[in-house]
């Protein structure tokens, strides 16, 4: 999962970002609204997380951008007054959830599954394909009733291969995804990534390389098979 934070306080916006990466979501910095245009033009946000209060354009604003463009992006508001008015007024600009400072990190991340669950069309949080069980709650994923152990930058990978469900995932989106903004696009990340990522899950190998178009999840091959490891 990739959001965009729009917050103003320096402090609490690399806060929340260290914090959303120790649970493998990908998340970039706007300080202020002309800075948070600028990223929605150019990156596709899974979720946009805004203070109502930031300099240039406000959270209000950027919020009405956001549903006038089509995208489909779910808001998630953030602010420090608790009236029902204000709550009221968010959810008329297209909010889809409302989250009062202070606040636990935890409930943020709840929050951000939730709306992510939501997004895709009430898909159920547990997901499975090809033997795979892969809970994004719990970062859990199991292989045949086997536990594998993943780092975070692999279950995020392992999240969006997934989520495509057999469908080919390109190394550019993937890198768009599961990385945030900082991430060099001429990296060798990606490709590193999904090799230690195959052989976490072990053989017979389940991430296939399809050359020069991306991964996807396909159903292991047989020995006489083999498969591009890539």
């Amino acid at each position: 999962m990739r959001v965009l934070i729009v917050e103003d306080e320096p402090y609490l916006a690399d806060a929340i970002r260290d914090g959303l990466r120790l649970e493998a979501i990908a998340a970039d910095i706007a300080g202020d609204g002309h800075t948070a245009l600028e990223l929605l033009g150019v990156n596709a946000y899974d979720i946009a997380v805004l203070d109502r209060d930031i300099p240039g354009p406000s959270g209000d604003e950027i919020a009405e951008h956001i549903v006038a463009s089509g995208s489909g992006t779910p808001i998630l508001m953030l602010t420090a007054a608790d009236r029902l008015d204000d709550k009221v007024s968010g959810f008329a600009l297209g909010a889809d959830d409302y989250l009062t400072k202070p606040f636990e990190l935890r409930e943020l991340v709840l929050r951000l599954r939730a709306l992510d669950r939501r997004r895709a069309h009430n898909r159920p949080p547990v997901r499975e394909i090809a033997g795979l069980r892969v809970d994004p709650f719990r970062r859990e994923v199991h292989r045949d009733g086997r536990y594998v152990a993943l780092t975070r930058k692999q279950f995020a990978v392992l999240e969006v291969l997934v989520a495509a469900e057999g469908g080919v995932v390109s190394a550019e989106e993937l890198l768009e995804r599961a990385w945030d903004v900082n991430a060099d696009p001429f990296t060798n990340a990606v490709r590193i990534t999904v090799s230690a990522l195959r052989k976490r899950l072990g053989e017979p190998w389940i991430i296939t390389t399809v050359a020069g178009v991306g991964y996807r999840i396909a159903r292991p091959a047989t020995p006489a098979e083999g498969g591009d490891r890539g």
